[in-house]
């Protein structure tokens, strides 16, 4: 049976609160690197070759691995079209507020934006409709 898009964000954010601040220092590390100005954090149970492992879900025992990425390698990779990045820039949400999580599922793949701290706006996830 499948697991249900509510239970699905319930673990990420369960799982979030573990590695919530390398996935802060990450993203500002991207940017102020030069490397983008959209990073994406991609949660998944099985293996997947985009972005970079910042955790591994094995060596911590959560339920999701984390892999850093950006809106240049999804378009390059195809998961946003070209044609769709400004629609896309323009519903991200600040990379200094909130991470912006692409969650891969048996149900495909959808994009929330979750806030570091709860004081950030609605501490309810923010799915993209891209």
């Amino acid at each position: 049976m499948a697991i249900s898009q509510e239970d699905l964000l319930k673990a990420l954010k369960a799982d979030l609160i573990v590695y919530k601040e390398l996935i802060r220092e990450t993203s500002a590390e991207m940017i102020s690197n030069g490397y983008t100005s959209y990073p994406i954090f991609v949660a998944h149970v099985v293996p997947l070759g985009l972005g970079e492992t910042i955790v591994d879900r094995e060596e911590i025992g959560t339920t999701f691995s984390i892999r850093a990425s950006t809106l240049e390698e999804f378009v390059e990779k195809g998961l946003i079209k070209a044609d769709r990045t400004d629609l896309f820039k323009q519903s991200f949400r600040d990379p200094a507020k909130f991470m912006s999580v692409f969650l891969i599922s048996e149900r495909g793949g959808n994009v929330v934006f979750l806030p570091f701290d709860s004081e950030s706006e609605s501490d309810e996830p923010k799915a993209s409709q891209n």
